[in-house]
């Protein structure tokens, strides 16, 4: 199996950033959009669909706490809808237990990282499933 090019993250790198926290959200995208990535954020999941289909990210950012709907719905959502399948979604979520992430794991996410997420490990998870270079 030849593995995938590594190149540096650009402005065609999108990345779908869902949570509902606002410092979270911010603080997240302020740091991805410094490091070069087209960051859309959500506040809630109603919009989730039409992102998708709008913004077509590379990458999706999700937390499993949302006030409308449950991140484990929108991984079942991905998992289901042929054009979204092959995203990589990396869950961030407070969620610590165990069962969580096995749930999440087992509903398509690729990688799960718990709150409070270290940024720079954010980075690296991203660049390692995009198949980016860490600039």
């Amino acid at each position: 199996m030849i593995p995938a090019p590594i190149h540096s993250a650009t402005s065609l790198d999108r990345i779908l950033l869902v949570e509902d926290n606002h410092t979270s959200r911010q603080l997240m995208s302020d740091y991805l959009e410094h490091h070069g990535w087209d960051v859309m954020s959500l506040e809630r999941g109603d919009f989730f669909a039409a992102s998708m289909n709008q913004f077509k990210p590379q990458l999706i950012l999700l937390d499993l706490k949302l006030p409308d709907v449950d991140g484990y719905t929108l991984l079942q959502q991905v998992q289901q809808n042929i054009d979204w399948r092959s995203t990589p979604v990396i869950v961030v979520s407070a969620f610590a237990f165990q069962a969580d992430q096995q749930r999440a794991l087992d509903l398509g996410a690729r990688r799960y990282l718990v709150k409070p997420v270290n940024l720079a490990q954010l980075r690296q998870v991203i660049c390692e499933e995009l198949g980016t270079a860490i600039v």
